[in-house]
Order: structure tokens, then C-alpha cells, then sequence
């Protein structure tokens, strides 16, 4: 059963990091930059988004050490040429966001199917269960550590100077990405923002 639970929600995460993906992606094209389009990666088929590490071995682990109770994972970021953007400053902001924003998305548009159906169904079970991972993946996503998208939006925002030191940390941030998560910082952040969010929707999971 462990392992039917695993290959469920895997599925799910693959859909919500498909849709993460190709807006990230959708968005650059449309600001001018189409290397996401002739790579590829301008579609929702997950196996293009695959990354070894982060889509297959990290979800596998978590479910192992988490016994069952935890599935999360990272797509291969969708690339991008910066200096093909209009207005790279302002745009690197409007890539950064589109991703998380159309998990959001996601997850409300699931919750109005979720008013109309039975409830305590398969269907409705799957449902629950793509809200909360998109509602995952949208809100760690926003956390400003490089390369995660909220680093992103926050160097489009910083003066010019600054942006460039902040940058500089990317190298380290998944070191500090980890470090973070087993200190329980990760945690303390996202499960309050999660809740909140599932409030909001009038969803108390």
C-alpha cells in the first residue's frame, strides 16, 4: 500500500511540476527569450522536466526517511537567457513569480471541484492531495534562497549593486536550502503559510 500511496502522489507531483515549469517558461517566451521553446521545454510533459536528483532520487528519499508520510521533489529548471529579455530586471521578477503563481492557480481551480463533488471519493482524494502539493511547491518555491524562484523576484527588486551580491550566493544556496530544512526553519515557515492559504480557501485540511 506504501508503495501504491508513492506512486500516487509521485504522479501528482509530476503534474504540479509540469505546470510549474512550463510557466516559467511560457512567461520568458513571451518577454522575449525562446530558449525555453527551442529546448523543449515549453510543454507539460513531465518527462521533460525530469531532473535525476531532483525529480527521482530526492522524492524516493523523502518518502523513505519520512516512512510514507512526505513526497516532494524539483523539477530541472527551465532555462533562461537573460540578456534575450526585454527589460531583463523587471522581467526576471514577472519568470521568478509565474511559476509559483500558476501553482496557485492550480490549487484554487481544483478547490472550486472540490464545492461540487462527493465528498470521500477517489476523485475527490486526488484532488485534495494536487492542491496540497501544488500549494507546496508554490510556497517553498517563494522562499528567497537561490536558486528557488523567490531569489529570483527578490534580484529584480534589489538595487542593481546589491542584486549582484545577493546573486553570488547561489553556489551555497543548496547547502543553505538543506541546512535550513534540517534545522526545522523550512517547516516553521511553509506549514503556517500552508494553513493559512487552505483557510483562506475554506479549506481546513
Amino acid at each position: 500500500m506504501k508503495l501504491l500511496d508513492f506512486l500516487l502522489l509521485y504522479a501528482l507531483l509530476l503534474v504540479a511540476m509540469s505546470a510549474h515549469e512550463f510557466s516559467h517558461g511560457w512567461v520568458a517566451y513571451k518577454l522575449g527569450d525562446a530558449t525555453a521553446k527551442n529546448s523543449g521545454r515549453l510543454t507539460l510533459n513531465p518527462l521533460k522536466h525530469i531532473d535525476p536528483m531532483g525529480t527521482l532520487i530526492l522524492p524516493l528519499l523523502l518518502f523513505i526517511t519520512t516512512h510514507g508520510q512526505f513526497v516532494f521533489g524539483a523539477a530541472k529548471p527551465v532555462p533562461i537567457n537573460y540578456r534575450a529579455l526585454r527589460n531583463p530586471k523587471k522581467d526576471i521578477i514577472w519568470i521568478g513569480a509565474s511559476g509559483p503563481l500558476a501553482n496557485f492557480a492550480f490549487a484554487f481551480t481544483l478547490s472550486l471541484f472540490l464545492r461540487i463533488l462527493p465528498a470521500q471519493t477517489l476523485l475527490t482524494h486526488l484532488i485534495v492531495n494536487l492542491i496540497m502539493i501544488n500549494l507546496l511547491l508554490a510556497i517553498f518555491n517563494l522562499i528567497p534562497i537561490p536558486p528557488l524562484d523567490g531569489s529570483r523576484i527578490l534580484i529584480g527588486l534589489l538595487p542593481e549593486k546589491l542584486s549582484y551580491s545577493y546573486a553570488s550566493i547561489e553556489p551555497y544556496g543548496f547547502i543553505i536550502l538543506i541546512a535550513l530544512i534540517a534545522l526545522g526553519v523550512i517547516n516553521a515557515i511553509v506549514i503556517p503559510l500552508l494553513n493559512f492559504i487552505l483557510g483562506l480557501m475554506l479549506l481546513p485540511f
